[in-house]
């Protein structure tokens, strides 16, 4: 029987397929991504991962395009990442967006993302908060407590590099970490794990969103045949997510990922054996070489150049890469012009003198839409019009929001106009600088030069203000740029690589030696985990100019806070006072002082920044917590309520007052604050969590285990939400159950000293009195200074006692 012509293309179709620009000589690549679908993946040729790799210019982004078009039409769900992800939550972000523009959304990821991004910006409040109960640690640094020094161990290993942001942003090694992790557990609830989901996110995200982030592929790729990811760029985000993606496949820490799941790369370089070669089976190497000639006259011929002086002139001028081979098959030129380059014959061969200005100016911009190529190509012109021509240019690659030129004409591009005329490259790039100062001026009128980093849509903007200035005049822009570090800094390791990224490209770009020196130092600090985010701190405080000092210097005191270096944080912040006052300055020194136990410095300290600040709702949060780890609940009240007077959407302050009124004896108010924060934000995790101990103190155990239900859906598997469940269970007289929810913590955390301390009362309370001294004896193996655990286990091994009325560990 004849096939049915509407279920086959056309001669036509056939013909302009065959023509398409960049893919000769690339259909063994295409039919090696093309066949491997028809292997199952039980099959043992079928391949997991592709790797596309080969030198700037030669098609890489291109194919993996066409790669993707492929894996659509054989019905694979396809997500695509480039270069601005970066850090593993942005990569997951971007997968997630690609999966719900298909009909497949990540609901429950996109519900994690939310919060993590939300803690990072409340992860500051947090940490500074202090611990939650019990005395102040003592003076200077205490040594990580096993648990988390294992988990700091296994999430460095797991991560590659740890994305710490806001407050944690100094050093990753494992000790400071796991320094970290113990002080703000402790600082957001006793033993070590309230407010623990917020903790986790803020410190080491992916550990808590991986779990997810694979739970939720598995879910849709039951509904499809394949799922496509695309990683471009490898060569930028390869050391910060290659890690991940190799945990990815083996499918231990995260849990496995569904079989159908297929993972292309593509990067300038291989792959890194120390990351990847226990997994070379999966992986199907695809290198890239430039066009052969033949090749090369093949898309000549294609796109009607055959006359052979001219196509003698492209194979010179190209050297094989498909970028300039396809921009001189559009333009070709005369040929045999001495001296000439791909960019030269194309802007020569470009007769509208429009068209070729704004060809030109657009190669000043790192990033192109509408508004941004207005301001280069300047009034007067039809900027709808010229912007669509040059998105059909061969060398703008189109991204989701923006075009970008392909490195290998920019650069050409760039030094032509920098060497050709010095005078209008200067007055380029600073028109451009001040189009992207207006507009963060429109996005952020009240925002200091300080703050700017602190708010995600500014930061770009400000990004590609920093890279203007600094190609326009690099040796006056510098100060700014430096100033532009610390706050880089103080956003974490992410927000000062991208920072230090733009200054090497401006040094790059302007042919500055001290610019690229300076990007280069920074990288290289960032990329050594022993210094990171602390050396590039030491590198600005020892070149930023005296105006920026004390912020620098404050900026690395809070780094050096964060490590758990008390001693050295209290220096820097010293020095940053006696340049002049500052909120900020006052505020962190005051968290040294009480992180090392001293109280009645810190609120001094606490009291002049609330009487400096112009904007006082942080520092009397920070405040407030002070005086709530003080037990001096009703200075504590009092902050809190001006707090939430002052931005009463603020949900952490209006939940930490609530903890402070439930410890006051007063649940009923505790609870409606509680029901406040969670009418404002309905997954915060944390009120969630206090609400359902709060319900548990006024005896509704059914509302407290809705509750947790709730949070389990927010956050699944989170240890601490299965630890209060267990405490839950056991108000509720269901012993079993409990032991249960502890064991089921502990299996996801076993540094989790206060699970075992609850779960000793539940062995207690079922007869076990061996198992609930063994879990006590753990507890206290893991927090030697566990007093709680230490009264219990003198009590149950000398008496057998029943447990004492106030014998619960306190989580208010």
């Amino acid at each position: 029987m004849a096939r049915d012509s509407r279920s086959r293309p056309s001669m036509a179709q056939l013909l302009q397929q065959h023509q398409q620009d960049g893919f000769v000589g690339r259909r063994r690549e295409l039919s090696l991504f093309a066949e491997n679908f028809a292997l199952p993946p039980e099959d043992p040729r079928h391949r997991f991962v592709f790797h596309v790799r080969g030198m700037a210019g030669v098609g890489k982004t291109t194919l993996v395009r066409r790669l993707e078009e492929t894996a659509r039409e054989h019905g694979a769900l396809t997500a695509y990442v480039d270069e601005t992800a970066h850090d593993v939550p942005a990569a997951m972000a971007a997968i997630s967006g690609c999966l719900d523009r298909q009909g497949h959304p990540l609901k429950a990821l996109d519900r994690q993302l939310a919060a993590y991004h939300r803690f990072r910006h409340e992860a500051e409040a947090a940490a500074q908060a202090g611990p939650a109960d019990g005395p102040p640690g003592p003076p200077g640094a205490a040594a990580p407590s096993p648990g988390s020094l294992a988990a700091a161990q296994a999430g460095l290993i797991g991560a590659g590099m740890l994305p710490v942001v806001g407050a944690f942003a100094g050093g990753v090694d494992p000790a400071l970490v796991a320094r970290g992790a113990d002080r703000l557990r402790a600082t957001l609830g006793p033993r070590g794990r309230a407010r623990g989901d917020d903790a986790r996110l803020a410190l080491d995200p992916v550990p808590v969103l991986g779990p997810l982030f694979v739970a939720e592929l598995d879910r849709v790729a039951k509904d499809v045949p394949w799922v496509a990811l695309f990683l471009d760029t490898f060569e930028r985000t390869g050391p910060v997510l290659g890690t991940w993606l190799r945990d990815l496949l083996a499918g231990e820490r995260y849990g496995p990922l569904p079989g159908n799941v297929v993972l292309t790369l593509a990067g300038r370089d291989r792959l890194d054996p120390a990351c990847w070669s226990e997994w070379s089976h999966a992986v199907a190497d695809l290198p890239l070489e430039p066009f052969t000639e033949p090749e090369t006259r093949h898309l000549l011929t294609a796109r009607g150049v055959v006359d052979e002086p001219v196509v003698q002139d492209v194979l010179r001028l190209s050297g094989g890469l498909p970028v300039l081979v396809s921009t001189l098959a559009r333009h070709p030129g005369e040929p045999n012009t001495a001296g000439a380059t791909a960019v030269d014959r194309f802007l020569k061969w470009e007769d509208d003198p429009a068209r070729r200005a704004a060809a030109l100016a657009c190669a000043l911009p790192r990033r192109l839409n509408q508004d941004v190529f207005a301001a280069a190509v300047g009034d007067g012109t039809d900027a709808a019009e010229l912007y669509g021509w040059l998105r059909t240019l061969p060398f703008v690659g189109e991204r989701d929001d923006h075009a970008r030129y392909h490195d290998v004409v920019r650069a050409p591009m760039l030094r032509l106009q920098r060497t050709g005329s010095p005078q209008r490259w200067r007055e380029a790039h600073t028109r451009l600088a001040d189009a992207c100062a207006a507009w963060a001026a429109d996005a952020g009128p009240d925002v200091s030069p300080h703050e700017l980093w602190e708010h995600e849509n500014l930061r770009a903007l400000r990004l590609e203000e920093l890279y203007h200035r600094l190609c326009a005049a690099p040796a006056t822009a510098v100060e700014d740029a430096l100033r532009d570090g610390v706050g880089a800094c103080t956003e974490g390791a992410v927000q000062a690589r991208r920072w230090a990224r733009a200054v090497t490209e401006a040094g790059e770009d302007t042919d500055d030696l001290p610019l690229r020196r300076l990007g280069a130092a920074c990288l290289e600090a960032l990329d050594d985990p022993a210094r990171s985010v602390v050396g590039v701190l030491d590198l600005l405080v020892a070149r930023v100019g005296p105006d920026h000092r004390a912020h620098a210097l404050a900026a690395r005191g809070r780094a050096l806070y964060d490590a758990g270096r008390y001693e050295d944080s209290l220096a820097d912040f010293d020095r940053a006072l006696a340049l002049g006052p500052s909120p900020r300055a006052y505020t962190g020194r005051a968290l040294a002082h009480r992180a090392r136990g001293d109280l009645d410095a810190a609120l001094a300290d606490h009291d002049r920044a609330v009487g400096l600040a112009t904007r006082k709702a942080r520092p009397l949060a920070h405040r407030g917590e002070t005086h709530r780890r003080a037990g001096r609940y009703a200075e504590a009240l009092a902050d809190l309520d001006r707090v939430v007077g002052l931005d009463p959407a603020w949900v952490w302050p209006r939940a930490s007052r609530a903890q402070v009124k439930h410890a006051l004896g007063r649940p009923a108010e505790a609870l409606a604050d509680l029901d406040l924060a969670l009418g404002m934000d309905p997954d915060h995790l944390w009120s969630l969590v206090r609400r359902a101990q709060v319900r548990r103190a006024l005896g509704d155990t059914t509302g407290a285990l809705a509750d947790l239900d709730r949070a389990r859906a927010v956050a699944p598997g989170d240890p601490w939400v299965l630890g209060e469940r267990g405490e839950a269970l056991r108000a509720a007289g269901r012993p079993a159950d409990a032991v249960a929810a502890y064991t089921a913590a502990l299996a996801l955390d076993p540094g989790y000293a206060w699970a075992l301390g609850s779960r000793a009362l539940a062995h207690e309370a079922l007869g076990d009195t061996s198992a609930a001294v063994a879990d006590l004896d753990r507890a206290l193996a893991l927090d030697p200074g566990y007093a709680w655990a230490a009264a219990q286990r003198n009590r149950i091994a000398g008496s057998n006692q029943e447990p004492e009325p106030n014998s619960e560990q306190n989580h208010t």
